[in-house]
């Protein structure tokens, strides 16, 4: 697949969710929100890791690496199963929001966005 405009822009929403909350952590803590020192670390490699899928930097450890980090988070964070109405249908809703941005790292991990280079042979 070729590396256009679309996969692009696929790829930068994809990291945006990294980014973004990475970002908002640390700049909560900036402004003295109480936040654990493993919070601030994760937060750090959640930020860094976005902008290296964004950037495209060896996208298929990347977006791997982002991929097993929101399938944990998705069972860490939202336990769904264990909850009564109505908590589980809201940790439902983010368990699922997580799995499908699994899925497109999961795509970007297998090789879509990426260059292929073919050898011509004259």
């Amino acid at each position: 697949m070729r590396n256009d405009a679309g996969t692009m822009l696929g790829r930068w929403l994809v990291a945006s969710v990294f980014v973004v909350m990475g970002a908002w952590r640390l700049l909560a803590a900036s402004h003295g929100a109480q936040i654990a020192n493993g919070t601030l670390v994760f937060s750090g490699v959640e930020l860094l890791l976005g902008l290296l899928v964004a950037s495209g930097w060896r996208l298929r450890w990347t977006a791997s690496l982002g991929a097993l980090l929101l399938l944990g988070d998705a069972v860490l964070s939202h336990p769904f199963w264990s909850l009564p109405e109505p908590d589980r249908s809201a940790q439902l809703l983010h368990f699922m929001k997580n799995i499908a941005i699994v899925g497109g790292l999961a795509l970007l991990a297998a090789g879509a966005g990426h260059e292929r280079r073919r050898h011509r042979h004259y």
